[in-house]
């Protein structure tokens, strides 16, 4: 059976160029799982499940507001925040998936479609290292050779050692055969951060999970030991420690949709 979620391998690159020069890249492998065949992969799937253990594993907790309601319905309500009336179209993420049974995302991506094919919006969801979540929803302007490039506010504490004062600009390529993020996040004077995340496609059958496995089998604790391994030679480098400031009342930064002919910065 084919589906149109899928399996994801790619590079993590972050090539920070204030106050200290730091620059890191790892490889990781990520799914993108359409929403609507969430059951199916479940049903499917030897080395998959959804809601209960496996090798790899999503949960419905795990997105959102963590509580297994519905992450459609959920999704559809950010969209409406922003101005955006859903039209059943479909919603991809973009995570990683647990691996027995332990996961963590700094970033998931939903990406939100109409029933046409183009990009409704994209809902960015992060999570920090102090069980923290905030989530940015983005109208999606017309694609520019293939890319859609959005803009935001930093509204929500991630790493001790960033202000909070900065700007977002993301430019994505969204999944086909591959995908690209790229998120630079600057200050007054110019760019302090560059993050980029690079995919290509793979089927998502029991055997390409097996094989991703075995490539990367403890991709968890690498990703959280790797964030804290470079937070150590960050501050060993003399970046100093931001405070950490009490987290956005509302779990959602809206960003209203553009008037026409207004464009973002």
């Amino acid at each position: 059976m084919s589906f149109r979620s899928a399996l994801f391998p790619g590079d993590v690159t972050h090539a920070r160029l204030k106050p200290r020069v730091h620059r890191l890249s790892y490889r990781i492998y990520s799914l993108l799982l359409d929403l609507d065949e969430l059951d199916a992969l479940d049903r499917s799937l030897k080395w998959f499940s959804v809601d209960r253990f496996n090798l790899f594993s999503f949960r419905r907790t795990d997105r959102g507001d963590r509580s297994g309601r519905d992450l459609r319905q959920q999704v559809e309500q950010s969209m409406q925040a922003a101005g955006i009336e859903p039209d059943g179209g479909r919603i991809t993420l973009l995570t990683m998936p647990r691996l027995l049974g332990w996961a963590f995302n700094p970033l998931s991506i939903f990406f939100c479609y109409r029933q046409d094919g183009t990009m409704a919006a994209i809902l960015w969801e992060v999570d920090n290292t102090f069980g923290e979540r905030h989530a940015y929803i983005i109208p999606a302007e017309a694609p520019v050779d293939g890319e859609i490039v959005q803009t935001c506010d930093k509204a929500f504490y991630v790493s001790p050692f960033m202000d909070m004062d900065l700007k977002y600009r993301f430019k994505v390529r969204p999944p086909t055969d591959r995908f690209t993020v790229k998120i630079d996040t600057s200050d007054e004077d110019g760019l302090v951060l560059t993050a980029r995340h690079l995919g290509r496609r793979v089927e998502l059958t029991d055997r390409a999970l097996l094989g991703a496995f075995f490539k990367i089998p403890l991709l968890t604790l690498k990703v959280v030991g790797g964030i804290h391994w470079e937070a150590l030679k960050i501050w060993l480098k003399g970046v100093k420690l931001r405070a950490h400031p009490v987290a956005p009342a509302e779990p959602l930064s809206v960003v209203p949709l553009a008037k026409p002919g207004q464009h973002r910065p």
